[in-house]
């Protein structure tokens, strides 16, 4: 809750804060981009400030001639005009703030493949969350479509992950 200022000193440390808070906003804006967080936030005396940017999604395409995915970044303008991913009647949502992994351990085999049979069950990929590996099995049976997150990406709760039509 905002109080009013007494006197004109009281008014003048006022604007102090205001200053003080702005160089706090860039000071965590350039702390996200630093250490490629997704968000932060922090209360202080009273002064609660969230700052948060956005994550380019990036889609997995099957390359010509390979049955390897190469990850390819989707343009913004790709991702507004198309229809919300999360509401694809075939995505996988994250269950989980955290890392996602596409396979069990670095250098290792991925889980899935764009054009992979999945059935119920199946352990699409990981996610770490608090230095725990969590699996994430495929809710139903069918083929993977597209990957919709990179090895390592932060994702977050309720993101889509993958899409299995």
């Amino acid at each position: 809750m905002a109080r009013q200022p007494d006197d004109k000193s009281a008014a003048k440390s006022k604007n102090d804060s205001k200053s003080d808070d702005s160089v706090l906003i860039r000071e965590l804006a350039l702390l996200l981009a630093e250490t490629n967080l997704t968000e932060i936030e922090i209360e202080r005396a009273g002064l609660r400030v969230r700052v948060a940017r956005n994550i380019s999604i990036a889609a997995s395409v099957p390359s010509a001639g390979h049955a390897v995915a190469a990850p390819v970044a989707v343009p913004a303008a790709a991702v507004a005009g198309a229809t919300d991913l999360a509401k694809h009647p075939g995505a996988v949502p994250s269950p989980m703030v955290g890392t996602a992994y596409w396979a069990p351990e670095p250098g290792a085999k991925p889980f899935i493949e764009v054009g992979t049979k999945v059935t119920a069950g199946q352990t699409l990929l990981i996610i770490e969350a608090m230095k725990t590996m969590n699996q994430i099995p495929s809710p139903r049976a069918g083929t993977v479509t597209q990957i919709l997150v990179e090895d390592g990406q932060p994702v977050e709760f309720g993101e889509p992950l993958v899409i299995i039509e």
